[in-house]
């Protein structure tokens, strides 16, 4: 049960954020039929379930798409679908014979979904890529990590997952809403640099505003301040200390013995923080 169910989802094979978008119209209830290349696929053993955990909640078939019998199956589960998923790079599903025009012309109503790196057209639309690279080039990389140090890659939760299979899937969501009102399917593209880009909006506003600079790790939420940051135990564990807000200053003052010393008691004193975050 959920807010989708009743919902039939095509997905096409892929990596990351294909199938992480998957994952989460299928936790919301949404039938998700998962296309695999065939002699991929095997029988489901309940005693032990796949351990692929964003390939969780789906049936699945192998299909040759490079056989036309084998785009002819896809075409068909198109007809009686809701929405489609696919990742291939630019002009895959086209020469496959499943891209928008021949899945729409089966179905109107279908929100057809599309995940790239870097979108269908434009001068790096053809190149390869990973999460690293689409966040560096929407500017979501370079502020990430500590002063003097280069930038931290945040494993790839920002561009395949963040800004790629979630963004895809909420705007899938929005299309599937609009073909149930007006009965006229579209295509979502959703580009992994764009929803990076799209993600960095509130820190856009911060340095608008003049509360945010450019220099790494001197902000209040990228390890500039003293108490949002994480910092090493006597045990050799870590503790992140996230009190922004001044009872939760004032808690962590008192709960580490500092509340009277007068060197913490300007908290949002930026000239000051790299000494507190010293001591």
């Amino acid at each position: 049960m959920g807010p989708l169910q009743g919902i039939r989802v095509i997905e096409l094979q892929g990596i990351g954020p294909g199938p992480f978008c998957g994952m989460m119209l299928s936790d919301m209830g949404a039938e998700v039929i998962r296309i695999d290349r065939a002699g991929n696929v095997s029988a489901m053993d309940k005693e032990n379930p796949p351990i692929d955990v964003l390939a969780r909640g789906r049936s699945s078939i192998g299909v040759d798409l490079k056989h036309p019998d084998g785009v002819e199956v896809v075409l068909r589960l198109v007809e009686t679908a809701d929405a489609l998923i696919e990742g291939f790079r630019p002009g895959v599903m086209e020469r496959l014979g499943i891209g928008p025009d021949e899945c729409l012309a089966r179905n109107p109503r279908l929100v057809y979904g599309r995940m790239t790196g870097w979108g269908q057209e434009g001068p790096y639309a053809m190149a390869a890529g990973h999460d690293i690279n689409y966040i560096a080039l929407a500017g979501a990389l370079e502020p990430i990590g500590r002063n003097g140090e280069a930038p931290l890659p945040p494993l790839n939760l920002v561009g395949d997952f963040g800004g790629g299979g979630m963004l895809l899937a909420f705007g899938m969501a929005c299309g599937i809403v609009e073909a149930q009102r007006s009965g006229h399917g579209q295509v979502v593209d959703a580009a992994m640099i764009d929803g990076s880009a799209t993600l960095m909006a509130m820190f856009h506003s911060m340095r608008a505003m003049g509360v945010w600079n450019d220099e790494r790790g001197t902000n209040l939420l990228d390890t500039g301040s003293h108490f949002y940051d994480v910092y090493e135990c006597a045990d050799g564990e870590y503790i992140s200390i996230g009190s922004i807000e001044p009872q939760f200053y004032s808690e962590l003052m008192r709960l580490t013995g500092l509340d009277n010393d007068a060197a913490f008691a300007a908290q949002m004193d930026r000239a000051g923080w790299p000494e507190l975050k010293a001591r």
